[in-house]
């Protein structure tokens, strides 16, 4: 079963899934506050990916983000000389923004519910073996130098990470991944993916 919570939300240019790690650099002060606290509590912030309008919001502009995102925990960070802060970000579970507003400080916050299944501490669903193609991508791209140092804890054996890392790592546009992000079922998540790399092959 899911669980609700109420937590700061991040809207940014990427799609994260469960067990995803992205590297960020902080500058904004309400988001420098919002890490800071994030990490002195230990507690979880939202990524969601943007819609519409840009990253930095400046006077005038407008963000409208996806409402199904996923839960990030900082799991690195360091002060860089340039002052700014950069910190190590991974997926936790999806959530579903059920409720939005923006706080004081000028964060937008969420009340959102977590989802059952699509975390990081699921059951392993079973059905690899069916998509040998997926798993051969999966390990010629885990092999690459640059995704190597990310340390991807992957288990083959199923098939959300397959999906996850996938939809992480395969090249495609931000439309597609909230796409694969959007699907609850492990297996319709793998048939998807297996119809892009078809495409990509260009295989009709």
């Amino acid at each position: 079963m899911g669980y609700e919570s109420t937590i700061p939300l991040f809207p940014l240019d990427i799609v994260l899934f469960p067990g995803g790690k992205h590297d960020l650099q902080i500058f904004e002060r309400r988001y420098i506050d919002m890490v800071t606290e994030c990490m002195r509590s230990q507690t979880l912030f939202g990524i969601c990916a943007l819609q519409m309008g840009p990253e930095l919001r400046e006077g005038g502009t407008k963000q409208t983000i996806h409402r199904i995102g996923t839960g990030a925990q900082i799991v690195d960070w360091n002060q860089l000389d340039n002052g700014l802060l950069s910190i190590t970000i991974e997926g936790t579970a999806k959530f579903q923004v059920e409720d939005c507003w923006e706080a004081d400080n000028d964060l937008l916050m969420g009340h959102v519910k977590f989802h059952g299944k699509d975390r990081v501490d699921t059951k392993l669903a079973s059905g690899v073996e069916e998509y040998p193609r997926l798993i051969e991508v999966l390990r010629g791209l885990e092999a690459h130098p640059v995704i190597k140092e990310k340390n991807f804890n992957i288990n083959y054996e199923d098939l959300w990470h397959l999906g996850w890392r996938l939809g992480e790592l395969l090249p495609m546009s931000n439309v597609n991944r909230q796409k694969l992000l959007e699907l609850d079922d492990p297996r319709r998540r793998a048939e998807a993916i297996d119809v892009m790399i078809a495409e990509l092959a260009g295989e009709k």
